[in-house]
């Protein structure tokens, strides 16, 4: 099996695995916390697991030569992953998700600021189409049943943090981060332990928080491994599957209707971040 095939493998498996993410969030009857110290710790320990049984101790070794930008990455991947549950609580699955995929947004603004990176030509046309999406999107917030501004600007939080984190990220691209994952996870459900009542969870519903700590830990593992073997656009592109699945998903199981403002302005956000990400893949290429 070629390393394009095996990648394309991975990462498609990894996104499919995230899908189902906020559908959890939606069926698990319990606070949004609660779910995401569960979510948090259960992927976290899975994760965790991963790395120890095939690679031993030696990436958590490396971790401290990261310095101030591995911790940055792992407040990061932690507060995303307490900020996604509140999110998906507080408005439509749909809105979560189209918000969160302008995070390549986030990403190339603190790449610029932080790093001196050129923001290309093509980066801020798609700014812009990705801004006039949300802009739909949230005046959308105030029409469409189930959606709401406070859970928008959550998502947008989410995606924020996201941005900084793989910024951080690059700064240490010698490093794998994928262990540093667990720590952020586990780190941010200890934090919240004090502030809520874990087995708060219905007596019927603890195979739910299971199955969803282990597609957050496979998704998580497949999206740190799939890209060494393709492209970061084609990754984007492969990602961008999950922000239009999930609502369909949403409408299908939870009957859950996005409106027409969210999928007019997630159309724009999604259709600006592919073609950005296609135009980037064809240079590469070519």
């Amino acid at each position: 099996m070629s390393d394009q095939v095996k990648g394309l493998l991975i990462t498609t498996l990894a996104v499919l695995m995230v899908v189902p993410d906020s559908i959890f969030v939606r069926l698990i009857d319990a606070d949004a916390l609660v779910i995401a110290f569960w979510r948090g710790l259960g992927a976290g320990g899975l994760i965790l697991l991963g790395v120890l049984a095939w690679q031993g101790t030696a990436p958590y070794r490396l971790l401290p030569g990261t310095g101030i930008y591995g911790a940055i990455y792992i407040v990061a991947v932690g507060g995303a992953g307490v900020l996604f549950p509140l999110a998906v609580s507080l408005t439509s699955v749909a809105n979560v998700v189209f918000i969160i995929a302008a995070l390549p947004v986030f990403a190339a603004v603190f790449s610029w600021i932080f790093m001196g990176e050129r923001v290309s030509r093509r980066m801020v046309l798609t700014m812009i189409a990705v801004a006039v999406g949300l802009g739909v999107l949230a005046y959308g917030s105030g029409e469409t049943k189930g959606a709401h501004w406070t859970g928008d600007l959550t998502a947008l939080g989410v995606a924020a943090l996201f941005g900084a984190g793989l910024t951080a990220a690059r700064k240490v691209r010698r490093v794998s981060m994928v262990a540093a994952v667990p720590i952020g996870y586990i780190g941010a459900s200890v934090l919240l332990w004090p502030f809520i009542a874990p087995m708060s969870i219905p007596d019927g519903q603890w195979h739910l928080v299971a199955f969803h700590g282990v597609f957050i830990a496979g998704s998580s593992m497949g999206l740190a491994l799939g890209p060494r073997y393709i492209p970061s656009a084609e990754v984007g592109l492969l990602i961008l599957l999950e922000s239009v699945l999930a609502p369909l998903l949403a409408w299908w199981i939870l009957g859950e209707d996005p409106g027409t403002y969210a999928l007019i302005g997630g159309a724009v956000v999604i259709g600006a971040l592919a073609l950005s990400n296609a135009v980037a893949l064809a240079r590469r290429k070519g």
